[in-house]
This record gives structure tokens, C-alpha cells and sequence, in this order.
């Protein structure tokens, strides 16, 4: 709509704000964290309100819709495969920039030894998992995972039974996705405020005598992400979708930003499922089923760093890494990426295996645990960016992508 300010462009303006505000009051973090962060944990909280019933329902309907359990299973191994696939390029350009920048280099910073890393959840039992005992807990407790299988089975059963016995099931919850969609247009409308409670803590709270030290790996993270999204989820929305990679980054902006604010690829679906919808031209089916997948298990951001922050860690205490020893860090952190899923601490969780995997100190995971908030933005966003990418090239296969609609 012309003479209308874009999301983008709103949010965008909520981000810089913020980090002119933290900049402003650096020494007033009594102030900010009293009167501003508020505004961020508002937002966070009118997202997460929406997120179980937009996912639930959107995926019930998604999942009637597609017709075959066949069809279901396909579209999952694409999912699966694409998320894989990317988690594993990730990992390598970040181990790469780590090798080429040298960010822990001629550093010694001490370890503090309070930092605790919870332990990982072993894949057998986050498999056996994602099966919830009780779907009504489950979705009280927000486990997507759960909430994804059970919706999938509802989906599916649907189209096993006569369709006049069930269709008032469906109308219902294709409703109620309807009523959920515009309820996330009302809560992207105070989107830029939020963002602006949330940034503007971060940058008080993070001043540059935390950052200074560790400038190299914060630069081989972001340098990482960048490549990462310019190079691999370009090339993969241009090969398999013909989309140009200008549409489809300003179609994901909104969601981009929105993870890059609030850290949480879950707490961001809903704007992410709202981008790729109506700026991508992704069909309801495939948005509904890739997205809240991507949002557990796709962790490219947070593969990449897992290169450069282990990199980082063996130089500190002056350790070389063997071809074999990179390989197993490519192995490891892309089967953890499914390990961990939904684990709170996700990323640290990750760095800790990955390092136990290849013999290198624990106590390593302090070394970042400093900068691991500023980290999260970018890492975040990467995921959020490969969840919309992998939408649109699964639509694309499926011939569910309408490229002639308009951001």
C-alpha cells in the first residue's frame, strides 16, 4: 500500500531507537530495566499468548488439507533433509572463519567457573519425547514438538474418516487459524515499541568493556551469519523456487528482526508463518507444518556459532584441532542441533557436547557465556531466516508456492 510505512520499516525504526536509547543511557540501567525493558517483556508475552493456538490450529487444518499420509511423510523428509543439510554447511563457515580470523589468538581470559551448562537430553529420549502422554499438558507447557505430533495426527485422521463426520472439526479450527492470524496483526501493530524494550536493555547492560575483549568472535559470528544467509539461503530459494533472493529477504525482514529482538525462534513463529504467508506466497499446508518444525529443530545460526566459539576456545588455551577433530565437530553439532531441541540454553547446551566430544575444557563454555545475549540476536535471526527459506523451497517442490503474489 502505497504511502503506508511497511512492518519492515517500523520494526526496523523500533531496533534503532533501541539502540540509540541503550547508548543514551548507558549509565542508567536502574531506569531502563524499571521503565523500558517492561515494554519488551509485554511484547514477549502478547507473542507467546498467540503461539500454541495459531501453531495447533494452523497445523490441523495444514495437515487435513494435504489429503495423504504419503504426501505428509514426503513433505517432512524435504524438511528434515533441507534443515540437515544447512545445519551442517553452517557449522563448516564457522569453523572456517575461526580458522581465518583467529578471534582467540594472543588472548588469555579468565574462566568463571560459576558458569553451569546443563546436560543434553540423550537423541533416543528426545525422540521417544516428541510422543506427549498428555497433548492437553503439552500445550500448557508450550512443547512444540508435542504440540506438532499430536496436531499431525488430528490432521491425518481427518482424512481417514468420512468427511461429513468431521468437517465441523475442521471448520472449527480453520476458524479459529483465521481469528489467530488477525490476532498476530494486532500484536505485530505494537511491534516496533517492543522491540525498543528489548534492545535498549541489551545494549545497557552489555557495555563495551564486556564487548571489547571479545570483539573478534562477536565480528567471525556476525561475518558468519551474514555469509550464511547471503550465500546459502540465497542460492536456495534462487535454484529450487526462482525467487529472487530481494524478494525473499525483504519478505522475511519482519520475522528476521523480530528474532534478532527477542532471541526465541518459537517466540517469533507467528510473525514468521505471517511473512512467509503473505509476503512469500507460501500455502497455508506448507507454512503450517515447516515452520513450527524449523522453529524446534533448525539451528544453523546456532551451528555456526558452535564453530567459531570452539575455534575461539581451543586458542585460548592454545590447543590445535585435526582434520578428524574438525569433522567430528561437524557430526556432533549437527545431530545435537535434534538433541536439543526445545532445550532451553539451547546453544550452550551444543557448544558443551561439541566440546566434550573433541577433548577440549569445559570450562571453555565460560569464555563466551559473557556475550552469549549478543550472540543469540544473530544466531537467532539465522534460524528464523532458514526456517522462511526452507518454507519456500519445500513449497516450491510442492508446487504450493505463488510467486505472483506481493509483499
Amino acid at each position: 500500500m502505497k504511502g503506508k510505512m511497511s512492518l519492515t520499516t517500523k520494526i526496523m525504526m523500533g531496533l534503532v531507537a533501541g539502540l540509540v536509547a541503550g547508548i543514551v543511557l548507558q549509565g542508567s540501567p536502574d531506569f531502563v530495566n524499571t521503565f523500558i525493558a517492561p515494554l519488551g517483556r509485554l511484547f514477549l508475552n502478547l507473542i507467546m499468548m498467540i503461539i500454541v493456538p495459531l501453531v495447533f490450529s494452523s497445523l490441523i487444518v495444514g495437515a487435513a488439507s494435504v489429503g495423504d499420509v504419503k504426501t505428509l511423510g514426503r513433505m517432512g523428509g524435504k524438511t528434515l533433509g533441507y534443515y540437515l543439510i544447512t545445519t551442517a554447511v553452517a557449522i563448516t563457515i564457522g569453523l572456517s572463519l575461526g580458522a581465518i580470523l583467529q578471534p582467540g589468538a594472543g588472548l588469555s581470559i579468565p574462566v568463571d567457573a560459576e558458569v553451569a551448562v546443563n546436560e543434553a537430553p540423550a537423541l533416543t529420549d528426545t525422540l521417544l519425547n516428541i510422543i506427549p502422554r498428555n497433548p492437553i499438558n503439552a500445550m500448557a507447557q508450550g512443547n512444540m514438538l508435542q504440540i506438532i505430533v499430536f496436531a499431525l495426527f488430528l490432521g491425518v485422521a481427518f482424512n481417514a474418516i468420512p468427511k461429513e463426520k468431521g468437517q465441523v472439526f475442521i471448520d472449527f479450527f480453520d476458524g479459529l487459524a483465521e481469528i489467530m492470524y488477525k490476532v498476530t496483526s494486532y500484536v505485530m501493530a505494537y511491534a516496533p515499541i517492543g522491540v525498543f524494550g528489548l534492545i535498549t536493555p541489551v545494549v545497557v547492560n552489555h557495555g563495551l568493556s564486556v564487548l571489547m575483549p571479545l570483539a573478534k568472535v562477536i565480528a567471525a559470528v556476525y561475518i558468519g551469519c551474514i555469509l550464511h544467509a547471503v550465500i546459502v539461503y540465497s542460492g536456495a530459494v534462487k535454484i529450487f523456487a526462482n525467487m529472487s533472493p530481494l524478494r525473499f529477504f525483504k519478505g522475511i525482514m519482519p520475522a528476521a528482526i523480530t528474532a534478532f529482538s527477542t532471541t526465541s525462534s518459537a517466540g517469533t513463529l507467528p510473525v514468521t508463518i505471517k511473512s512467509v504467508r503473505e509476503n512469500l506466497g507460501v500455502s497455508q499446508k506448507v507454512a503450517s507444518f515447516v515452520l513450527p518444525l524449523g522453529a524446534t529443530i533448525n539451528m544453523d545460526g546456532t551451528a555456526l556459532y558452535q564453530g567459531v566459539s570452539v575455534l575461539f576456545i581451543a586458542q585460548v588455551y592454545g590447543i590445535e584441532l585435526s582434520m578428524a577433530q574438525m569433522g567430528t565437530i561437524v557430526v556432533t553439532a549437527t545431530l545435537a542441533s535434534i538433541g536439543t531441541a526445545g532445550v532451553p540454553g539451547a546453544g550452550m547446551i551444543m557448544l558443551s557436547l561439541v566440546l566434550t566430544a573433541i577433548g577440549l575444557p569445559l570450562d571453555g563454555v565460560a569464555l563466551v557465556a559473557g556475550i552469549d545475549r549478543i550472540l543469540d540476536m544473530a544466531r537467532t535471526s539465522v534460524n528464523v531466516i532458514g526456517d522462511g527459506s526452507a518454507a519456500v523451497v519445500v513449497a516450491a517442490t510442492e508446487n504450493e508456492l505463488d510467486l505472483v503474489s506481493e509483499a
